[in-house]
């Protein structure tokens, strides 16, 4: 009794952040999915910060280098057919394709969240209109739809643009998955005591519902981002992104265009696609994590 009393005494003692520190730790090591998504996504970030500080970036432009050479050391990664050194390519590339995924992905979310919380929260006409436009629209193929806006401003697309065409479509996912949680929460007692206190639908919304829609938002974050990075790097394969934007998607494109693989230049492919690998798979493992946070049964199986 004497040692459980000395050790609670020092746990007391600790510095609040150590603890906290700890108790992520703790429940880090009990959620090894969102662990191991945060350590993938974490060496694409460092990539982002440090590569710059290790690799001449202006190398990333044509006829910067020596095209096509094998990885050597010089080329850690080689160079493609038009002199550029794709180790460059994937320090300057990755934090458009990254910018286009949370530009997207944001604008998807945010709208998600103003049409699904009203529906679900305001049911009635508003809910049957939203309802009815998110289901016709989620049967349209979307990278059809897509290709064609994209193609009609073929010309004059950017980074920027190119994450605006695409969230325009991300929004309906989003919209449904929280609607459906509204429904839900609604109908708790702690809901209903909050209306019948007198409390406004702003109040109810802000104060009550988005608090418990936390864990369910991040999860709907990380799969707009996938999603949206998904699209983009579908359109850029097709010649429809920003012709002079070095990312992960135009550099297939040109793998594509170059015939990269014919003629032996397998190192072209192997960048972007490994790098693609990696970003997904951090992703889906993350948004897993955040499921099991939001889900107790996912919670109690895992």
């Amino acid at each position: 009794m004497a040692a459980v009393t000395v050790i609670d005494a020092e746990r007391s003692l600790a510095p609040p952040g150590r603890n906290r520190l700890q108790s992520v730790g703790a429940y880090l090591s009990r959620n090894p999915n969102l662990t191991a998504g945060m350590v993938l996504l974490l060496i694409l970030l460092l990539i982002c910060l440090v590569g710059p500080l290790l690799i001449n970036v202006n190398h990333a432009r044509a006829t910067s280098v020596l095209p096509d050479q094998p990885p050597s050391r010089d080329f850690p990664l080689g160079t493609d057919d038009q002199g550029r050194d794709l180790a460059a390519v994937l320090v300057a590339g990755l934090p458009l394709t990254l910018r286009i995924g949370f530009i997207a992905g944001g604008v998807g979310l945010s709208i998600g969240i103003v049409l699904g919380l009203i529906a679900g929260y305001r049911r009635g006409v508003l809910d049957a209109i939203v309802r009815m436009v998110v289901d016709t629209l989620l049967t349209v193929p979307g990278l059809l739809v897509l290709i064609i806006i994209a193609d009609s401003i073929k010309g004059v697309i950017s980074i920027n643009s190119m994450a605006l065409v695409v969230a325009s479509l991300a929004w309906m996912q989003p919209t449904r998955t929280i609607r459906s949680q509204v429904l839900t929460l609604r109908e708790r007692a702690y809901i209903e005591v909050a209306r019948m206190s007198g409390v406004g639908t702003l109040s109810v919304i802000v104060r009550e519902l988005l608090p418990n829609l936390l864990p369910y938002l991040a999860a709907s974050f990380v799969g707009a981002v996938g999603a949206a990075v998904l699209a983009s790097i579908g359109l850029e394969a097709l010649g429809l992104g920003p012709q002079d934007a070095p990312d992960i998607g135009m550099t297939i494109y040109w793998a594509i265009t170059f015939n990269a693989l014919l003629r032996g230049l397998w190192w072209w492919w192997v960048t972007p696609i490994i790098t693609l690998m990696v970003l997904f798979i951090g992703l889906f493992l993350v948004s897993s994590g955040l499921d099991e946070i939001a889900n107790p049964r996912l919670r109690r199986a895992a």
